[in-house]
């Protein structure tokens, strides 16, 4: 009866390096849950550099771009319906 031997490959492993490409700093305000003010601050780096912030609070968030002075508010309900529109259509 013949017996198989197979050879173990004598390759290295090829190791695959993942550059990080996004990065979040959080910064977070809490007063007190149910008071107003109370918020979470992303700010948001893409290859280390800052590409804009984000503050969520109870009412709405509020976006800012990178470079920009001032802020766009979104409510939750708005916000909702545009993750939805790039989500499902």
């Amino acid at each position: 009866m013949a017996t198989s031997t197979r050879r173990k490959s004598r390759r290295k492993p090829v190791k695959k390096t993942v550059e990080d490409v996004h990065s979040v700093k959080a910064a977070l305000h809490v007063h007190s849950l149910s008071k107003a003010g109370t918020s979470l601050k992303l700010i948001v780096y893409a290859h280390k550099e800052k590409i804009g912030e984000i503050v969520l609070g109870r009412g709405s968030l509020f976006w800012r771009g990178a470079n920009r002075q001032k802020q766009k508010r979104i409510s939750w309900t708005r916000f909702a319906e545009m993750m939805d529109e790039l989500a499902y259509e």
